[in-house]
């Protein structure tokens, strides 16, 4: 199907592609000089002193559960609400994630639920800050400190966002950012780790690489590792893109706030929140609710409907503990989380990324208004 309104679009200039193809005229593609510009420049702005490129997000994830030596017959407290890569990334070092509720207005993990799922074999937890909007750090970083618990942010969605004015990834042990088409900024494929520790970050380096220490030749391997390496022509794209940042941060802000203008008069769909106390947003995508009367055929009948005039929309998200690929999971099969199931039922991306046009938000809204019209009269 031909969308004429894409859900996402990448915002690339010609600085970006005179960076990539500077990279290319070399003979240094793979871990060279802009790895570790790159690196420095993220550490820098986040002010972690460690910052590790890797092939994604997801890949950061499972270096993050590696290096802190989580596995089988441990436990790591989740969100269901999210993407996939989330659990998988638990899984993958056969730990069993463990799904908990969110809090209905920011949709991530409610500290409360957190809590109360902690058991003796919990170890760490994963905080999504989910669609951009940071978690609640203070709580859920007194809990861990509390239970003496590992912090793993998953910041993949979320990168320039703030909780009392400090940017997330700055919060946890272990902080993952993703680099995905669709993000803020992007390398293509790609992600970042962040950790203040050095010991684990050289461990960190090390798996993503195979697992080679720099003390050791080419072919020596200290421990089992892996491929998570970042090419030089994606860093010399996320390079630029990093400068661009704020800029990119604020023509996001303003389409959000022009969606929250033109979606205000619709009946029957509940609009993100614009502002939250002591979060600043860092807006990566738009999700609408539809109001509680409407069920979850009721939001694929709007969803189609957008599709089938050529206007971009997804479902965002359906729970982890839901889905086939967790079927026969006991800890999904266990999960009682209300918020989530009634959320995710009438949920809907709506097309989002920086050059996302007025005239193009005003069709959204339109066919929005008109699809949500039509379910609401039966017809």
């Amino acid at each position: 199907m031909s969308l004429r309104i894409p859900l996402s679009s990448p915002d690339i200039t010609e600085a970006e592609i005179e960076a990539v193809t500077a990279v290319l005229r070399t003979n240094s593609l793979s871990l060279g000089p802009k790895l570790e510009e790159f690196e420095e420049a993220i550490s820098a702005f986040h002010q972690v002193p460690h910052a590790i490129a890797v092939s994604s997000g997801t890949a950061g994830l499972h270096l993050a559960i590696r290096a802190l030596s989580i596995g089988e017959g441990d436990e790591v407290i989740i969100p269901s609400f999210t993407f996939i890569a989330v659990a998988n990334a638990v899984r993958y070092e056969h730990a069993t994630p463990v799904f908990v509720d969110i809090d209905p207005v920011t949709l991530n993990m409610k500290p409360a639920c957190v809590e109360a799922a902690i058991t003796p074999r919990t170890r760490a937890m994963i905080v999504v800050h989910t669609f951009g909007v940071p978690a609640q750090m203070d709580a859920l970083m007194q809990i861990a400190h509390h239970h003496n618990l590992a912090v793993i942010e998953d910041a993949c969605e979320a990168i320039g966002a703030t909780y009392n004015d400090r940017r997330v990834g700055c919060f946890a042990d272990i902080s993952v950012f993703a680099f995905y088409p669709n993000k803020q900024i992007t390398t293509g494929e790609g992600g970042a780790v962040l950790v203040r520790d050095a010991q684990l970050a050289s461990r960190i380096r090390a798996l993503r690489n195979q697992g080679r220490y720099p003390s050791g030749d080419w072919l020596q391997h200290a421990e089992i590792g892996y491929n998570y390496r970042l090419s030089e022509m994606a860093c010399a794209l996320g390079l630029v893109q990093l400068n661009r940042l704020p800029t990119i941060l604020a023509q996001r802000a303003v389409v959000a706030r022009h969606y929250d203008n033109s979606l205000a008069q619709i009946n029957g769909i509940h609009r993100p929140p614009l502002h939250l106390p002591s979060r600043n947003i860092s807006w990566f995508v738009y999700v609408v609710q539809l109001a509680e009367r409407f069920t979850m055929v009721d939001r694929d009948k709007v969803l189609n409907s957008l599709l089938n005039q050529g206007i971009g929309c997804a479902r965002y998200f359906a729970p982890i503990h839901l889905q086939p690929a967790y079927a026969g999971d006991p800890s999904a099969q266990q999960a009682k989380l209300p918020v989530t199931e009634a959320v995710a039922q009438r949920t809907l991306a709506l097309p989002f990324f920086n050059r996302l046009s007025i005239a193009e938000q005003t069709e959204v809204a339109h066919a929005l208004d008109s699809a949500v019209r039509t379910i609401a009269d039966g017809s």
